[in-house]
């Protein structure tokens, strides 16, 4: 009897062993790269909202690329552009134990609190899309676009083909505060700077279709005909104004010519049907990069605080050109 007492508790303690052998494999890192051996990688993402059709094709990339399939188990949490919610779901990351973090932060300030809370929990953050004012110790990388040459690239079309006309300008802002719109109202200021085209008035649609559309509406019963050209920050607010100028009477494209950023569908099909004169693109599409920067980190490799990914830009011509292979 003792004899079997002896071997039950040997084995008992072997089957323990083993179990504590395959737990110990299941962290990050322990053996190979993130991801490998079966390994999962638990990933808390913040997005802003769904506030755009970039937006909704940003989230796609980001949901494809954190996949169970690629070795993720992804937490998700839109905050319908509210950085309280925001702020809130990244502290629920970090009580939840994950083990990175993903933000596409709402505004540029008020993020070095809950950063701190998560490098103090041992927890590496991923900056996507828009940056933060905190110091960059407090994150582990950025990947994103260079939203200030986007503004830029807008600015040098329409100093190219309204400089000397005395052209009248409204802009449509971004939601106030964000690295995209500050950036572009920057380098798009940098590019007609010296020129004789006045900016009539600017105001924030929030990058939302239905603030476009509303500000617009407010910019036509103050200035009517004298608006000879509208900046958008982003596709959704001019496909907005389109509808508002049209329902002035007037002809978008043509009586008020319309640049933007994106190169979403919507935008490039306004685009190439002549609605739109400009597009200056953003590339959603940072799902890939995003993931490769959190399995290189967890890893311990040494990683690029900033990586910026190209945009082009596209005339009406060029928009019938590549329509029907753009991927969003």
């Amino acid at each position: 009897m003792k004899k079997k007492m002896l071997a039950g508790a040997a084995l008992l303690s072997a089957m323990a062993l083993a179990f504590t052998g395959c737990a110990g494999n299941t962290s990050p890192g322990a053996s190979g790269e993130p991801g490998e051996n079966g390994d999962v990688i638990k990933v808390g993402f913040a997005q802003t909202g769904s506030e755009s059709g970039w937006r909704s094709a940003n989230t796609e990339s980001m949901k494809e690329a954190f996949s169970k399939e690629n070795g993720f188990d992804l937490v998700f949490n839109a905050a319908d552009n509210k950085q309280e919610a925001q702020i809130a779901a990244v502290r629920s990351f970090i009580n939840q134990g994950v083990d990175a973090i993903v933000i596409a932060p709402i505004t540029v300030d008020g993020w070095d609190d809950v950063l701190k809370e998560a490098q103090d929990a041992q927890i590496p953050v991923i900056l996507e899309d828009r940056t933060v004012s905190a110091s960059e110790d407090l994150y582990a990388s950025w990947v994103g676009l260079d939203f200030e040459q986007e503004g830029r690239t807008a600015g040098e079309w329409v100093k190219e083909n309204f400089d000397g006309k005395g052209a009248n300008l409204v802009i449509l802002e971004g939601t106030t505060g964000s690295s995209a719109a500050l950036d572009r109202a920057t380098g798009f200021g940098e590019a007609i700077e010296g020129t004789d085209i006045n900016v009539l008035d600017s105001q924030t649609g929030d990058f939302t279709r239905d603030g476009g559309k509303k500000v617009m509406e407010g910019y036509l019963q103050k200035y009517g005909k004298d608006i000879d050209v509208l900046f958008a920050h982003n596709d959704d607010m001019g496909l907005g104004a389109l509808d508002a100028i049209k329902s002035a009477g007037l002809t978008p494209g043509k009586d008020i010519q319309i640049v933007t950023i994106d190169a979403v569908k919507d935008g490039m099909t306004a685009l190439a049907g002549g609605e739109f004169n400009f597009i200056v693109e953003c590339n959603p599409l940072l799902g890939e990069k995003a993931a490769e920067l959190v399995k290189d980190v967890l890893a311990g490799k040494t990683v690029e605080k900033k990586t910026i990914v190209e945009d082009q830009s596209f005339t009406q011509e060029q928009a019938k050109e590549v329509l029907d292979s753009r991927p969003y």
